[in-house]
Order: C-alpha cells, then structure tokens, then sequence
C-alpha cells in the first residue's frame, strides 16, 4: 500500500477529530432495542475552575472502558455534568464580591472545554447542572414527595455555630485543631437548631444488604461500619424526679454492675438534674465539649474527663440510687445520648471509675476466681457466669453478644419484668439535610401563623433563588435578609407567610443526577419514564471510594425510598461500582497548592497531546491504587505513541519475505494480545493494557523488519492493534484508521475475536526438578502429552547425574509447567 505518512501532530489530530465527532453526533447515545444497553456513569465534577489531574484519572480509564463496551456491541450512554451547587461558591463571593451563579457558570464553561479536551465519549447533550432551575426544580419536587411520605421532617438538631458570624458553619468551615470559624476566627460551639432531616435510618437494615450488586469490598465493610449494627436491649433508668433516661446496651447481662450514668454534654435533661453546687463546673465542662468534633471527642487515645452533676438516677434492676454524670466521650449523634457505666467489665468505664473514685462491682465472674471490685487491676470483658445479679445469678455468657444464650435469657427476664425490650440499634443517624446558606436549592416549604407547616404546591415549583442579594461580611445567609423574597402568602389560606430560608444539602442534588443525565430538558417529571425504562439502573459507576460512607449510602437511600414512593424501579441505582485511587504529587504527597506539586493536565495536553496524558494515566499505576506521579514516565509514552505511528504507517522495503515462522509468530503475540486485553478492560485493569500493546509493538517491529509488512497477517495485526488502542487513545487511532482506508469510524467498530488456535503456543518451557531444585529445562512441542514429557525429563543428563542411579519415587507432572522428581 502506498501511502504518504504525515508527521504525528497530536494538536492537529485531536482538534479535527473532536470537531468531527462532535459534528456527527457519533457520542449520541438514543434508545436502540436492537442492542444491549449499557449505563456507564462517572462521578460528577464540583465546578472549581479547573480540572486537576485527579478528574483525568477517574474519569479517562472510565471513558476507555464505556468505549470499550461500545466496540463489545452494547448501547453505551456515558454522561457528564456539574455538581454545582455548594459552598465554594458562596465563599467566593464574599471573598471576591462575585455572585455564586457568575463564579459557577464561568467555571463551568472552562471545564467544559478542559473535559471536551480529553477526548471522551460523553453525549453532551444530557448535560446536566444542578443549579440550573430546570434540574433544582425536580430536586424540590423529590423533597415534596419525601414530605409527602413521612420521610422528610423538622425537628432540632445540633449545628456547628458561629457566635460572632451568627451562622451555621459546614464540617469545610471549622478549621484548625483549636476548631475556629474559616471566616472570622471566633471559637466555634455546638447549637441546637429546628433542621429538616430524610429519614435515613428507616432503611438502615436494607441498605446493610448488597445482594444483586457488585461493589468492591473495601466499599461495602466502610458502609456496614458506618451503619454499625447492633443487638441488644433498651433499658429505662429513671431520675430521682423522675424523668425516664433511655439506654440500649449490647450487655444487658452487665445491668446490675451499673454503678453510674453518663449523658452527652448536650442531653437536654443536664440543665434539669444539675444542682446549684454542680452548676458553675458543669457549665464550663458543657461549653468546652460543644467546641470540639465528635472525632475529637471519640478519639480512642484521649484522655476520658467528666464532672459529676449532682443528680441521680435509679438502676431498674436492683433499685439502687447511682450518681450522673456528664462526659464529653459520650455523643448526642450515636444512641440516645446516654451510657451506663458498667466500670467492671468496660475499659473505658473502668478507667474513669478509677479516676474519679466510683464503685466497680463485678457481676460476671470466670468458673474457679473470686473477683474484687476494689482489688481489680483492669475490666474483665471474657466469658463467666453472672453474681451479683439477683434472680439471674448463675447464668452463663459465653461472650458471643446476640448469639449468648444467656444474653437472650436476660433480655427475656427484662421483658417479662416491664424493666426492657429487645432491640436494635444503629450508628447510623437520620440525614440532616438542611443548609443555612443561600447557594443551594430552596427547601421549599412555606410557614403560615394559621396553617403551621405548608409544602409548595407542585405547580409553582422551582421556588427561584433570588438573584438581587446582598452579601454582608456576617456570613449570614442572604435569603434571610432579603427585603421581599422571604415573604409570601399562604397556598391553603391566602394569608401572609415565610419562606423556609435554609437550602438543601448538596448531596440531595448528587442523588438523583444519574436520573436527570436521561432526560435533562423533560419537564413533565424529573425524568422521562420512556428513558428511565430502557437505561436504568446504572450499570457501571466510577469515581473515589471517599465518597463511601456519604454520597454512596445516600445515592442507593434515595433509590429504595423513590422505589417505595412509586418512583423508580428495582433495589439498587447501580449494579456495578469501581473506585480509583489517587495520583500524588512526584514528592509521593498528596497533591496541594501549597506544597507546589500540582500536576495541571492542560499544561500536558499542550505540550504531549490528550492521547499521551490518557495512556500514561492508564500506565503508571494500578488503577485502583494510584500512585506518584512520574514526569519522566510521561515521555515513555509519548515515545511509544510516536512509534505506533511509524510502525503502522511507514511502509518497509523488505515488505512479503517474511517466513512462515515470523508470520504465526505475529499472528500468535497479536491474539494473545487481544486476549488479555480484553480480559483486562473487562477487569479495569488499565496498566496491564498499555504494557501488553507496548510488546505487542515490539513483536510487529521485529516482523516488520522481517518482511512481514503488507501480508495478510501483517494486515490483521495492524487491523487489531488500532481497535484495542481505540479506546485508551481515542484520536490518533482514528487518524491511523483514516490514513490507512479504513471506514469512519474505529469507534463504531466491532471489538475483534480472538482466535485460540491462531494464539496457542507452539513450543513451551517445562521446568524439572529433582527433590524440589531446579535441575533441568526442557524445550518442547506445547500439544506433548504427560508420559513423553515424563520420559524427556527422566532421560535428561542433567537429572541422571543427581539421580545417581536411584530409582524416583515419584514423578509428578504439572501440565505446561513443571516435571517434579522425588528420589
């Protein structure tokens, strides 16, 4: 073939190409019956500005695989929008007097090119943008449904507050270990607010189940954790004025070693248990608790303190009159707020009783000890039966927690007795979804002196942001201050009314996105239910596994209470999830501003071309492990790209004098290859892709050489090479495909079969031992059977002389691989 072979100009290339595409729809992705669908989804970016080289690393391995996919004959939709909302964009404005929505859409646009640069598969058609009205409109709609169903409700809760701005303050917001305001400095404290929450734990136990999907299993422990079950009892102690105290413990058989209570700091019955004597030290305490973190309060090497508050409770059991106690160890946010201590068989509990001097009496006892409460050196927490324990004592418990038959015994005495019930509890916490900020969408529900709590009627959805708002250095959130916007009238009485002021959680936008990406400009329901039909669910999702135990466990939450709503269909929003680990700076840390080690991918793009960044970030780690970026390492690739490009192209003179040995030779490394390959991509084992095309670029340089060039199998190797290289580099396979004659597209066309017997080897290396050294090698024809291959090695030199004469034991044979000989 003869063929003038231009310079590989990856600037010129990938510009012609995306124009092209772009031109031709070819990334459309529309309803086909006629294929397999297949929903790839990459996680959606936040509009910072910039794209980082984190986004090149999550989102071009996924594009290569949803290409991949495609090439397989399945209808691949691959989307991509933008996060928007959020609190980036309120800090800038106030930082750089610019509305979040200016910020945000600027940022947009630039991103927008920056993705388009990548070459990706997106159909950017489905774009979709969270702070645009036509998509918060449906967000405000879920949030009437969730209403609607009782799993949307307002009640207090506790904020992280800002005395001096007067304002709530995001987890972002507090900085520092002396956990300060980001914006003025001042000491942050803990506040009780009336907030809007979705009833997240009413699926705690269905989301503890992952049947039917395939999530990694580092993702699925993180979740389980996070959920944290537990089985055990509730249990009502009592004040001495009488105001019940509820616990649940996972050692009910421990109730009678209780010898004092412990509350949060911010329970709501320390104001009314604390004497006046107590007053001045637990009031101190409670305001030094409520500046620190719940992970600094839980943090298992920290110091336990507490301060006795004067008052007293009853223990059900056995009726005796134990002291209360606050500590900061003890969370509002996990169980109901309140422990009882049980200091002879809980460390943590032991360890404060001996600080501040409380009795410890021991009520589970090894067969064969006497135990002392005044003599004990630590808790005993092993298997023993009960003393102590009045009418239980003698019950054994094996230690086993809900599976301890003497457990179950003592929650069926509780029962019985009035003093307790069975249950389970968990870590999890309803989701707090309510923002006290302007750049977000408006939680849309109107208070009316007369009627109380009134959801917006559907029909005058959105409720708009405002656009004339006033930013004051307070912080404070501009919907609050507005002259006008907060005040409205009733829908039920016509009457005047307010506006709820706060907005929702971002994370409430992220949920449901995957939905909007089907049809983002319908407007009859969040998405057209024709579409919902043939894509959904998801059939493969992409992004950091940071977002386990938040976005993740929100996104399928929101899936099952739509599916019970009547809203979507099936169990789960995604049947396959795969994370990616992180690219770090060349200094091995993590990547900062800071610390100047910043990789920007347009800088590379410039100066190597999409393709390159593409297949190096596919090469230089394990996908789902990351690792240091390697400058260096960049230049390897590009050095292979430009030599794909001469050895496809550029025509040999020694072209139709292969031999026959060269030609299987190609064809066997050529379809081995593609085996692998394709094993690979299904696996997203993207590195191994890259180094088994380097070799098999090797092996075609050397047949090339060989005179292989223009002959049928060199046809097909080339033919192979550039579809296996499609979807790792998109544009310069296309430009190759072109330049040699081939049909537009090599993105539409099929993914090549493998042929086994064309990719058998013919001769193979079988290792002989001889008591488990090696002593021989042997060389022969891969179809031999065992008892020649047994024979060849009992006939080598090498074997003999260590046999000395001896007859073998045994000889055992391991197909393809090794002859072992025990003498």
């Amino acid at each position: 073939m003869n063929i003038s072979v231009p310079t590989y100009n990856p600037a010129e290339i990938e510009r012609k190409w995306q124009e092209k595409w772009e031109a031709d729809g070819l990334y459309h992705a529309n309803i086909d019956y006629s294929r397999p669908k297949h929903y790839a989804l990459t996680m959606l970016p936040y509009p910072s500005g910039d794209l980082h080289i984190g986004h090149w690393y999550a989102m071009t391995p996924s594009d290569a695989r949803a290409r991949f996919m495609r090439m397989q004959g399945y209808n691949v939709l691959f989307p991509m929008g933008f996060d928007a909302f959020g609190l980036p964009a309120e800090n800038a404005a106030i930082k750089h007097n610019i509305h979040p929505k200016q910020w945000t859409y600027r940022n947009i646009e630039r991103m927008r090119k920056q993705l388009k640069s990548m070459g990706a598969m997106f159909d950017w058609r489905r774009e979709a943008i969270s702070s645009d009205p036509e998509y918060y409109r449906w967000t405000q709609w879920f949030f009437l449904q969730f209403y609607k169903h009782g799993l949307a409700y307002r009640k207090g809760g506790m904020v992280d507050w800002c005395p001096s701005c007067n304002t709530t303050l995001a987890r972002e917001q507090v900085v520092g270990e002396e956990r300060v305001c980001e914006r003025c400095g001042t000491p942050v404290i803990k506040k009780n607010l009336e907030q809007w929450f979705f009833r997240l734990t009413k699926y705690a136990e269905e989301l503890l189940s992952f049947e039917g999907i395939d999530w990694p299993e580092r993702v699925r422990t993180l979740q389980i954790n996070w959920i944290g079950r537990s089985e055990g009892a509730a249990v009502t102690f009592r004040t001495e004025q009488g105001d019940p105290i509820e616990v649940f413990t996972t050692r009910p058989d421990t109730l009678w070693g209780a010898t004092f209570m412990v509350l949060a700091p911010e329970h709501p019955l320390v104001e009314k248990i604390t004497t006046p004597e107590q007053k001045p030290e637990v009031e101190a305490y409670v305001y030094q608790a409520l500046r620190q973190s719940d992970i600094q309060r839980e943090a298992a090497d920290r110091e336990k303190t507490g301060v006795f508050t004067g008052g007293y409770a009853i223990n059900p059991v056995n009726g005796e009159r134990i002291p209360i106690w606050i500590a900061d160890y003890v969370l509002m946010s996990y169980g109901t707020g309140a422990i009882m201590a049980v200091p002879a068989h809980d460390e943590r509990d032991f360890a404060f009783a001996r600080k501040y001097g409380l009795r410890i009496i021991p009520v589970i006892q090894p067969e064969g000890v006497v135990m002392d409460g005044d003599t004990m050196e630590a808790a005993y927490t092993g298997p023993g039966y009960m003393i102590n324990s009045g009418p239980l004592n003698g019950t054994y418990i094996n230690g086993k927690g809900h599976d301890d038959p003497g457990i179950r015994k003592v929650i069926a005495y509780l029962e019985a007795n009035g003093l307790g019930r069975a249950e389970v509890s968990y870590k999890l916490r309803d989701w707090l979804i309510s923002r006290q900020r302007y750049w977000g969408a408006p939680i849309p529900i109107i208070y009316c002196p007369h009627c109380g709590t009134v959801p917006v009627p559907e029909d005058q959805l959105p409720v708009l942001l405002p656009e004339d708002v006033e930013w004051r250095p307070t912080g404070e959130s501009p919907l609050k201050l507005h002259p006008t916007w907060r005040f409205t009238t009733c829908p039920s009485c016509g009457g005047p009314a307010e506006r709820e002021t706060d907005t929702m959680d971002t994370f409430m936008c992220s949920s449901w996105y995957h939905l909007r990406y089907l049809s983002p400009h319908y407007d009859q329901g969040p998405f057209d239910p024709r579409e919902y039909d043939y894509w959904m669910p998801v059939d493969t999702y992409t992004g950091g596994i940071e977002h386990a135990t938040m976005h993740l466990i929100y996104t399928r939450f929101f899936h099952k209470a739509c599916r019970d709503i009547g809203i979507t269909k099936g169990n789960e929003p995604m049947l396959q999830l795969r994370n990616q680990g992180m690219v770090l700076g060349e200094d091995s840390e993590k990547m900062s501003k800071s610390r100047g080690n910043v990789i920007a991918p347009d800088d590379l793009v410039s100066r190597y071309g999409a393709d390159t960044v593409r297949a190096y970030l596919m090469f230089f780690a394990r996908w789902d492990q990351g690792g240091p970026w390697n400058s260096g390492g960049i230049e390897g690739v590009h050095r292979w790209l430009k030599r794909v490009w001469s050895v496809v192209l550029e025509p040999a003179p020694e072209a139709g004098r292969a031999d026959e040995a060269t030609l299987r030779q190609l064809r066997r490394k050529a379809h081995q290859t593609l085996r692998s390959v394709t094993r690979d991509f299904r696996e997203f084992e993207f590195n191994t892709i890259i180094s088994s095309l380097m070799e098999l670029l090797n092996e075609m340089s050397r047949a090339k050489q060989n005179g292989a060039w223009g002959s049928p199998a060199w046809e097909e190797a080339v033919d192979i090479y550039l579809r296996m290289l499609a979807p790792v580099c998109p544009h310069i396979s296309e430009e190759m495909w072109a330049l040699l004659g081939k049909p537009y597209s090599v993105h539409t066309q099929a993914w090549p079969q493998v042929d086994e017997e064309a990719a058998k080897e013919e001769m193979i290396t079988i290792v002989v031992q001889v008591n488990g050294k090696v002593r021989d090698r042997l060389t022969v024809n891969a179809e031999i059977g065992e008892e020649e291959v047994k024979a060849l090695a009992l006939q080598s030199e090498a074997v003999q002389r260590h046999l000395g004469g001896k007859t073998p034991r045994q000889v055992i044979y391991v197909p393809r691989r090794l002859v072992s000989i025990v003498v």
